[in-house]
């Protein structure tokens, strides 16, 4: 039988001696109620993503993905700073198009098809990610089909809100030729 006059004691000496897993694990928590995709999901929501994340750190100059090769996962930066580029077709050189920092994602497109990847990503210094693949999003739907549905709602407006963007990049440019032309 638990003696209940030693549970305060013991609940002071877990929080006094932390565990470091428990600590990361919160903070990867925070991290995630914080990120575009996972906001409007609850504590306990967000520990069962948590588990379906591949958590990576990769190297300085090693590549998250790279161009041309299929799809298959949303890369949340916890920690880092990532090159986002393209190849140039004239000279075979590479052209950096962005660079993103920690507290961002990328490869968003890829939870919605497996088509070949515009631009390559390469981390630029240590770079720690937190990788949601398409498969688990999936396999979600039919597990916890209301938190997926989240996910994906986030997902439509942060491609709408791209494509409202690059939709005025587009008319902003084509005013400024024939402003030229004129």
């Amino acid at each position: 039988m638990e003696n209940k006059e030693n549970k305060p004691l013991a609940n002071l000496y877990g929080y006094i001696f932390k565990d470091e897993k428990n600590t990361q694990e919160m903070d990867t928590l925070d991290f995630l109620a914080d990120s575009t995709f996972f906001k409007k999901l609850s504590r306990r929501q967000l520990k069962k993503v948590l588990q379906k994340l591949h958590i990576r750190t990769f190297r300085e100059d090693e590549f998250l993905f790279e161009f041309g090769n299929p799809g298959a996962a949303l890369f949340l930066i916890e920690e880092g700073e990532v090159s986002i580029e393209i190849p140039d077709k004239l000279d075979g050189s590479t052209r950096v198009v962005t660079t993103i920092g920690s507290n961002t994602f990328l490869g968003e497109i890829a939870l919605l098809n497996n088509d070949e990847r515009t631009a390559s990503a390469r981390a630029l210094k240590t770079t720690r990610t937190l990788a949601l693949y398409r498969n688990d999003l999936v396999g979600m739907t039919k597990t916890d089909p209301e938190i997926a549905s989240v996910i994906y709602q986030s997902l439509a407006q942060v491609l709408g809100k791209r494509l409202m963007t690059t939709t005025k990049m587009i008319n902003e440019q084509k005013k400024e030729q024939a402003k030229n032309a004129a």
